[in-house]
């Protein structure tokens, strides 16, 4: 065959497929939008279940206010006392509310480590209880919980290798239920009693039970650290107003959950417990004074009874010695200048525990401190240059009242510090109680619908795009035609010849597959596929003129592109305008021919070749004058091989000379060799190829196969051409017209 080159280098353009064509795609959206609309409804409708079916989530919150001032007293002002009027550090209360020591007793408050939930439904359970919806009659002895059931559990204890491990409470009835784990059986209790497994791992109190038989809850005494840890990542402390560089000291707590009065009791618990350790913290200052005070206060009274003893044993002993105006004075001055030293060291007691000796508050006392002792030895030197007498005398006066002084002075501070440790409150107040708004803040139902609606567009349109993209079967007769081979022929999908197709497994096959049961071109010959086989007949008058004999092969590169389809209805075609046309089914592998024409496989091609039947025997008759046909036969082992044989040859010889038209329907190009051994002994080979099923390159390499095995492909068939808008808006029209 000459042009065999000619073919080779025609067939081996490409067109160009990796470019992306906006009008194609969006065709493709066009030509599958109820399929995004069903898919886009159904992530609608799940988003409208979910945000009905998931569990509400509440918010409640309170305001404290962390003020500057410490406490008041009757006495006045006692910063002096306390020494601690300062700036509040707002981020320090803030790590103070979500410290353990202050979530730990809000957790025992609250019983926050016993969790109750009753046993419910997978999915719709939670939905039951909120709906309050009653036991329908025939899940009575279920386990599950419905509406209008509960419990109230008084006091549950459980040792600690139990804690964290849920307990099953089962109604037994009469206010009668049943403990157990997975394990094992703890126990059997009463409503109202306490109940005690034998090795007392468990103490529980059912205060109430509304549950009929059957009916669980699950019980868990969780540690205080899980406990803890669970109020912590549900409450949040931020600061309210306030810029930049200033602090209001005005904290706001908020607090989530799905119990409303879980969430109040616990806010209003953690708001009194933040506001009672703040008091004992203002007040353990004064509570550390007064002990140091009380502590001296026996020594000066014995250091006092001493001193008045000992003035009082010298004064017999000298029979009264009167003091000067000069020594009373200097008495007076001892008695100031003791008095200002025992205040300093008050002040230094109480520094010393706040600061270092090198703080500069700490340096200042040291230096008044240093002066007052100096001004007592000052004195001391006076005293001394007095007569003997008047020294002694001036002495133990001095002890007298320098003690007394002092004694009076502890006593007033005590009764100072004891009226301040009472009138400690503390600088946080509570200025909002716990409120829990009246809707939930999850789920927000509005805006789930939304989002599924817009998640299930996108998927819907994304999946539709990717499958355009992915699957670049042709859609037009260009994209063949720039491959290097000729469309003969535009055959448009039937739904008519829908209608006929019937679905035939084989042994052999994993999957059934569609064969027709009837020739469309006899059911309806004006459909408009018959039509665009006509004009295929118009076409190959022409293109086998060039031929050596009345031999036409028909193939594909793939299964179920319509090759059978195409063969018995051209064939009919032909038969109408008045040739004799013979249908051949060379598939002996899968050939379904036959069900066509309302005959049975045996006896056809295969026995034909292997000498088992003569050829009249073979051929059988259709239903369309003139139009005859050779079923494939029983299935052979060897199909390539009887292809091969001279009997093949000799047979194609006979119904050439007795038929206008021999018509072959062959195996797939691509799959088995069947093909190129009949075309190389017939003179015109044409491809069918289907709508959005074959892609290009699929197509070059059959027509290249057959190439290599010496077969020239006179064209192309372009089968089930559909009216999509994937092809009017790339392609810019449709191939196939009607005309009724």
């Amino acid at each position: 065959m000459t042009d065999t080159p000619q073919t080779s280098s025609r067939v081996s353009a490409s067109p160009a497929e990796d470019e992306i064509d906006l009008g194609r795609l969006f065709g493709l959206l066009l030509d599958h939008k109820w399929l995004i609309i069903v898919i886009t409804f159904v992530f609608a409708l799940a988003g409208v279940v979910y945000a009905m079916l998931a569990t509400p989530i509440y918010q409640g919150d309170a305001l404290v206010q962390v003020e500057r001032r410490s406490s008041i007293s009757p006495l006045g002002d006692l910063g002096d006392v306390f020494g601690t009027e300062s700036e509040a550090s707002t981020s320090a209360e803030v790590q103070i509310l979500q410290s353990r020591m202050v979530l730990g007793q809000v957790v025992d408050r609250v019983e926050l480590d016993t969790v109750v939930q009753p046993r419910t439904m997978p999915v719709v359970g939670d939905f039951v209880l909120r709906r309050q919806i009653p036991r329908p009659a025939f899940m009575q002895g279920q386990a599950y919980i419905w509406g209008g059931e509960s419990i109230q559990v008084g006091r549950f204890e459980v040792a600690d290798h139990l804690r964290n491990q849920p307990i099953t409470l089962r109604s037994l009835g009469d206010g009668r239920y049943e403990l157990r784990t997975e394990e094992r059986v703890l126990g059997v209790g009463e409503v109202g009693q306490l109940a005690r497994t034998d090795d007392d791992a468990v103490l529980l109190r059912v205060a109430e039970l509304q549950a009929p038989e059957g009916a669980e809850f699950i019980l868990t005494k969780r540690s205080r650290a899980a406990a803890i840890r669970s109020l912590a990542g549900r409450l949040s402390v931020s600061e309210v107003g306030g810029g930049r560089n200033a602090s209001t000291g005005m904290l706001r707590l908020t607090l989530t959950g799905p119990d409303r009065e879980e969430i109040r009791h616990s806010l209003d618990a953690v708001a009194a417990t933040f506001l009672r350790q703040n008091v004992e913290r203002q007040a353990a200052q004064a509570e550390q004074s007064l002990d140091f005070l009380e502590e001296q206060a026996p020594e000066l009274r014995a250091q006092l009874a001493a001193a008045e003893d000992n003035l009082n044993q010298y004064r017999v002993e000298q029979d009264s010695v009167d003091l000067s105006s000069e020594s009373q004075a200097v008495i007076q001055q001892f008695i100031e200048v003791e008095r200002q030293l025992n205040e300093l060291e008050f002040q230094e007691a109480e520094l010393a525990q706040r600061f270092t000796a090198n703080h500069p508050s700490y340096q200042s006392l040291l230096r008044q401190k240093r002066q007052l002792q100096q001004q007592r030895a000052e004195l001391n030197e006076r005293v001394s240059q007095l007569p003997a007498a008047q020294q002694e005398i001036v002495r133990r006066t001095r002890d007298v009242e320098v003690t007394q002084a002092i004694y009076v002075n502890v006593l007033n501070k005590m009764q100072e510090m004891q009226i301040a440790r009472a009138g400690t409150v503390g600088n946080v107040r509570i200025i909002d109680e716990a409120l829990v708004g009246g809707g939930p803040i999850e789920p927000r139902k509005p805006l789930i619908v939304v989002l599924a609606t817009l998640l299930g567009g996108m998927l819907s349109v994304g999946l539709v795009l990717l499958r355009g993209l992915l699957r670049r079967g042709v859609e037009n007769p260009e994209q063949i035609e720039g491959a290097g081979l000729p469309v003969y022929a535009t055959v448009p999908r039937s739904d008519e010849q829908d209608k006929l197709i019937k679905r035939v497994k084989h042994k052999r096959d994993r999957f059934a597959s569609g064969v027709a049961t009837a020739l469309l071109a006899e059911r309806h010959p004006a459909d408009n596929a018959v039509e665009a086989l006509r004009g295929l007949r118009t076409s190959l008058h022409f293109a086998m003129l060039e031929a050596n004999d009345n031999r036409l092969v028909i193939t594909g590169a793939s299964p179920a592109v319509g090759k059978s389809f195409v063969s018995v209805n051209l064939a009919a075609v032909c038969a109408q305008a008045g040739q004799r046309v013979l249908v051949v089914d060379a598939d002996m592998r899968k050939g379904h021919i036959h069900h066509a024409f309302g005959g049975r496989s045996q006896n056809g091609l295969s026995e034909l070749l292997a000498g088992k039947i003569e050829l009249d025997e073979a051929v059988r008759q259709g239903k369309v004058e003139g139009l005859d046909y050779l079923a494939r036969g029983e299935a052979p082992p060897n199909p390539s091989e009887l292809l091969m044989n001279a009997r093949f040859s000799a047979f194609l010889e006979q119904v050439s000379e007795r038929y206008d038209l021999v018509v072959i329907d062959t195996p797939p190009v691509l799959a088995v060799t069947d093909a190129a051994i009949v075309g190389r002994q017939c003179g015109t080979t044409l491809m069918v190829a289907r709508f959005q099923v074959n892609p290009v390159k699929e197509l070059q390499a059959a027509a290249r196969r057959l190439e290599t095995g010496g077969v020239v492909v006179k064209g192309a068939i372009l089968n089930a051409m559909e009216r999509k808008a994937a092809t009017y808006y790339g392609y810019g029209y449709y191939y196939n017209y009607s005309y009724k």
